[in-house]
């Protein structure tokens, strides 16, 4: 195992000083300390939820009141968009298009693999920093300019790509200007992802702390590995298929457009017999590992969440590290259970339907676990813990309604429903989201040395925790009636439809209560970087390395090398005069302290 030497003192304070004389763009800007990348990841993701939410609050203005004109922003926006006031469908496809895009790609896996990745995985480990800080920061910045292409692109002539999040050819292909800029976006994105993900590989395997084994790495530090190796291997696929689209788009080439191909009644030039289910095939090998990107950091966020505030180990460590292996491996051979409607035999069905099964299992083994980790713990409900424990029946909800969608004789009439709406909203929103916000909580001490405030915490968590369920529970009921996703009225057009509608608005209200219902985190972050409740290193008497740096942490890190005597959860022992017996701490220095 490689380990971490503890450098001469003199080599140290060297280094300190000549990071202090560094000048603002440097330090701050084009910085290499994975702190500061992590903290630039993590406010550029959530300025991007932001804007990808409030991209949906319009699109609930639509589904709500269709045709209606929406007072004063509505003329803000323009005659090419919203002539009247009143939203134009090629807007709406815009909107939701970029909706699913911003907040996958440029907001929640960035915050959750980049912001928490960043910032957090080194500190846990007891490393300096990231093997390869220059990679670091090109990473970020990859990451930066692919979002600022993606928001370029409203502007274009003819708007934002307007093809869904899922870009299906052949009608991406033949698309305006934005999707274009999406496409190049998309690289950006990617590029950047694949960036970070060696990055975490080669850190995690390389820098650990002295006696930090494999089996003493908290949960957090596997789940980043894992999710880095699905980055490492799906993203390429998905990045062909990016350049593969542009080609077709402005090279004349055609990988994904059929010979004969007629559009608006002409026939188009497309002679080479390319295969629009080409595109599926790529962009689903990406996006089913790609959910497990987003949920597999929370699960880490929430392991690290539960056990500190239960003061108690996590039940099954072994067996949740082994689930994580056995998810990576098998969310590679799950995607085509996206693509029944495409006409596959009932063999190929067979086999996706079963693999999707399949994986159900260890995401039940690690929900499971974390369930048994709350019984007979001495239970702090703290903020970030209630996002926590708020997070487990609503992965649950999201995780039971998609194993319908797993089986071709249930997908075929729920696909493309509100049904599958609901499901995955409740896997990334109220799950993955929540997760994010207990991370927020729980180390924000650890980056700014101050507290969050508890009032203005549960402010915020207990209005967020009914509006989203107000959001999302119904479209439960929309997608059983067979109303389809992605249409511009609503389904109002169609009879079968209207008498579940009155639904729309219920969304639509819980929508913008949960809106409402950020403004106390936001007043709550800015406020606590300056006036929170100052603290020491560890005010949560936590056991893992990131508690024995300072808060918050120098140039570095740690004022001397840690060493890991323990495993990562030892709260509780019996005959230890505190609860918590951190891993940085000797048997000698724990008598002492």
């Amino acid at each position: 195992m490689a380990t971490l030497e503890t450098a001469p003192a003199h080599e140290a304070e060297h280094e300190h000083a000549e990071h202090q004389h560094l000048g603002f763009w440097r330090q701050y800007v084009f910085s290499t300390d994975h702190k500061v990348i992590g903290i630039q990841y993590a406010v550029t993701g959530l300025l991007f939820l932001l804007f990808g939410f409030g991209l949906v609050t319009l699109m609930r203005w639509q589904l709500a009141y269709p045709g209606r004109a929406l007072p004063w922003l509505g003329k803000l926006l323009g005659d090419t968009r919203m002539p009247g006031g009143a939203m134009l469908p090629e807007f709406y496809n815009q909107l939701g298009a970029m909706h699913g895009t911003i907040m996958v790609f440029m907001g929640v896996v960035p915050l959750a693999v980049g912001g928490f990745g960043n910032f957090v995985l080194p500190l846990q480990i007891g490393a300096p920093d990231m093997a390869f800080p220059k990679i670091n920061m090109a990473s970020y910045w990859s990451y930066f300019l692919g979002g600022m292409t993606m928001l370029a692109s409203f502007f274009v002539p003819g708007g934002a790509a307007q093809s869904g999040w899922t870009s299906y050819a052949p009608l991406s292909v033949i698309a305006g200007q934005g999707q274009t800029m999406w496409l190049f976006g998309m690289i950006f994105l990617i590029t950047s992802s694949l960036l970070g993900s060696i990055n975490f590989i080669v850190t995690t395997i390389q820098l650990r702390a002295n006696g930090l084994s494999f089996f003493r790495l908290p949960f957090f530090v596997w789940s980043q590995l894992v999710t880095s190796f699905l980055l490492l291997l799906a993203f390429p696929p998905l990045e062909a298929a990016g350049v593969m689209q542009l080609m077709d788009r402005l090279g004349g080439s055609s990988f994904f457009m059929p010979s004969g191909l007629v559009v608006s009644g002409q026939v188009a030039a497309y002679t080479g017999g390319g295969n629009p289910l080409l595109w599926q095939h790529l962009f689903w090998f990406l996006a089913h590992p790609e959910v497990y990107v987003l949920i597999l950091p929370a699960f880490g966020i929430v392991s690290e969440v539960i056990a500190n505030n239960t003061r108690k180990p996590l039940w099954g460590y072994k067996i949740m590290v082994y689930s994580l292996w056995f998810l990576c491996f098998m969310s590679f051979i799950v995607w085509a259970h996206h693509m029944f409607f495409t006409g596959m035999g009932t063999t190929m069905a067979t086999f996706f339907q079963t693999t999707t099964m399949i994986i159900s299992i260890p995401s039940v083994v690690i929900l499971s676990a974390l369930f048994l980790s709350l019984w007979g713990g001495s239970i702090r409900f703290s903020t970030p813990m209630l996002f926590a424990l708020a997070f487990l029946p609503m992965f649950g909800i999201g995780g039971l309604t998609g194993l319908p969608l797993g089986l071709s004789a249930a997908d075929i009439p729920l696909h493309d429903t509100y049904y599958v709406i609901g499901h995955f909203h409740y896997v990334v929103a109220p799950g993955t989201i929540f997760a994010l916000f207990a991370g927020i909580y729980h180390w924000f001490p650890k980056a700014t040395g101050r507290k969050m405030s508890e009032r203005l915490g549960k402010l915020h968590f207990w209005p967020s925790l009914i509006f989203i369920n107000g959001i999302f529970m119904p479209m439960f009921i929309l997608g059983l009636a067979g109303v389809s996703r992605r249409l511009y009225d609503g389904g109002a057009s169609y009879d079968f439809a209207k008498p579940v509608l009155h639904w729309n608005v219920f969304m639509s209200i819980s929508a913008w209560g949960l809106a409402l219902a950020q403004i106390p985190f936001i007043i709550n972050f800015f406020m606590s970087i300056k006036r929170g409740e100052k603290v020491g290193q560890n005010p949560w008497e936590a056991t893992t390395l990131e508690w024995a740096a300072p808060s918050p942490p120098p140039h570095g890190n740690f004022t001397t090398a840690p060493v890991a005597y323990r495993g990562p959860y030892e709260y509780s022992v019996p005959g230890h005069p505190t609860d918590f017996t951190p891993q940085f701490l000797s048997a000698q220095q724990q008598a002492t302290s």
